[in-house]
């Protein structure tokens, strides 16, 4: 089945887990889409089967918390930012539930992080206006930039490139191999007067890049020479929440949640709206990925939901 208008339109939720007691913070699908993992204000890791549509395995950060948490390429590892103690990453092997390796360096709360889609580098953006670049298999940093604002980054769908937004003003592309030189391009855009940048995300076509906000808007840009195309409007969000905005693998749509537990979804290429369903979400959907290998996504306020289209093929 292809995404087109009328699948897109189709998506019902079709399972609903209530696991938290507090709202989830992030989640990450794995690489294969097998497995989903979240991480929750209540100190709770827990691992979904996509295909079964049950919880897995569900994990404890009491002591530490846990942030951003996103898969490694391997199914069963994941790297994990702490929301207590300090501001040290952590990588977890999931089945053993053990620490790998801590990445410490970080001085103020980490806001961004990317893994390479092809090896083991990762980055992480934090609040004391520094991007790190790591290794999977080494506890020191590999690289370091000062940066004049807090960031949001991510790696290109190749891992050779990566961009990093700086102040809710500015894109910078760092190519990987001599990201110590500085920038190979600079977008400059009008700072957003009534919000701030809270995620960049590449298109799997790499043609394109999203920035989410914590305001009213998401801005699409063009990933070669900065122009932006659209700003998609029309979702609330009242409370300044930061609504995680996403494409699907086919790069053709763009999907965000929002307060009233109601999903919005746009063509990429037009900047039309194309949908917008209802999630029937009890808190505001603040995290929205789409499946990378199969016909479905996810949604989570405090409840975890999977969404598949009602269309047969």
């Amino acid at each position: 089945m292809k995404l087109t208008d009328v699948v897109i339109r189709s998506f019902r939720v079709a399972k609903v887990f209530r696991e938290n007691t507090d709202k989830i913070k992030s989640f990450d699908f794995s690489p294969t889409g097998e497995t989903v993992v979240s991480s929750s204000t209540d100190d709770v890791i827990i691992v979904y089967d996509c295909q079964e549509g049950k919880p897995k395995r569900t994990l404890y950060s009491k002591k530490y918390g846990v942030d951003i948490i996103r898969y490694t390429r391997e199914e069963d590892t994941v790297v994990y930012s702490c929301s207590k103690i300090d501001d040290t990453i952590r990588y977890l092997a999931v089945n053993e539930n053990k620490y790998i390796r801590y990445f410490p360096g970080h001085h103020k709360s980490v806001v961004a992080l990317s893994m390479s889609p092809v090896d083991n580098t990762f980055l992480s953006g934090s609040v004391d206006k520094t991007i790190r670049l790591w290794d999977l298999r080494s506890p020191n940093c590999q690289g370091l930039m000062h940066l004049q604002g807090k960031p949001v980054c991510s790696f290109d769908p190749e891992g050779l490139i990566f961009a990093v937004g700086i102040n809710s003003e500015m894109v910078k592309l760092y190519d990987l191999r001599s990201f110590d030189r500085g920038p190979f391009a600079t977008f400059r855009m009008q700072q957003e007067n009534t919000c701030e940048w809270t995620g960049l995300k590449f298109s799997k076509d790499g043609k394109f890049i999203l920035l989410s906000t914590n305001g009213h808007v998401i801005r699409l840009i063009d990933a070669f020479n900065g122009l932006g195309i659209h700003t998609l409007s029309g979702f609330n969000n009242s409370q300044g929440l930061p609504l995680e905005a996403s494409f699907t693998p086919d790069s053709q749509f763009i999907m965000i949640g929002s307060e009233d537990g109601k999903i919005h979804v746009w063509n990429a290429e037009t900047g039309f709206k194309v949908a917008l369903l209802d999630g029937k979400h009890t808190n505001p959907i603040t995290c929205l990925q789409f499946n990378p290998k199969f016909m479905t996504f996810a949604s989570a306020c405090s409840n975890m939901s999977f969404w598949l289209p009602t269309l047969d093929d």
